[in-house]
């Protein structure tokens, strides 16, 4: 089933979660990654490609909340506390927030940058956002590494939660990301 139900999520928004979960922390990663190799002369060849990809991320995340704007969100289990409940409305908006805000960031600082990221792959240039500017390119990348680590920390809490509910109160939120209901499949 492409599209949710009441009680469990579609194939298409489980598409979105799993394949922007592995870009999200494969670009966190490469982010680190890229920021701690010393000084190299093909240095922006790196960078170019971690921008290719934070434009497919933002997208991406767009989409997907495009699609859950139009599609029911499954149901907490009936059993779970108002805290939790809020907990997790609160943390879900903060990923998707976050997820943005940092994208946004790294495309400013393309376009602020005398040299920009703005080529896709060599298909075609993205628009910029922002103009040449040394010191603002510099603030849009400071900006954007610390937003990449409260992102980070907002992964590794989403990761928590869903161990939480997994090992501990072994309910169905963390399986219905995983795999559709059975009661669903009958339907």
């Amino acid at each position: 089933m492409i599209r949710n139900t009441a009680a469990s999520w579609g194939s298409l928004a489980r598409a979105f979660h799993w394949v922007l979960g592995i870009a999200i922390i494969g670009m966190l990663a490469y982010g680190w990654w890229m920021n701690h190799v010393p000084a190299r002369a093909d240095k922006f060849f790196y960078r170019s490609i971690h921008a290719d990809i934070g434009y497919l991320v933002l997208l991406l995340t767009v989409l997907r909340l495009v699609w859950r704007g139009v599609n029911p969100t499954p149901a907490l289990p009936a059993e779970m506390p108002s805290w939790q409940r809020i907990a997790a409305r609160v943390s879900h908006g903060a990923l998707y927030a976050v997820t943005i805000l940092v994208a946004m960031l790294g495309w400013a600082h393309s376009g602020a940058r005398a040299q920009d990221y703005s080529s896709f792959f060599g298909l075609f240039h993205v628009p910029k956002i922002t103009s040449p500017d040394k010191a603002a390119a510099d603030a849009y990348e400071d900006r954007h590494i610390f937003f990449a680590y409260v992102l980070l920390a907002l992964i590794v809490l989403h990761l928590a939660a869903v161990a939480f509910h997994y090992f501990v109160r072994r309910d169905r939120v963390a399986a219905r990301m995983i795999g559709a209901n059975p009661a669903d499949r009958a339907a």
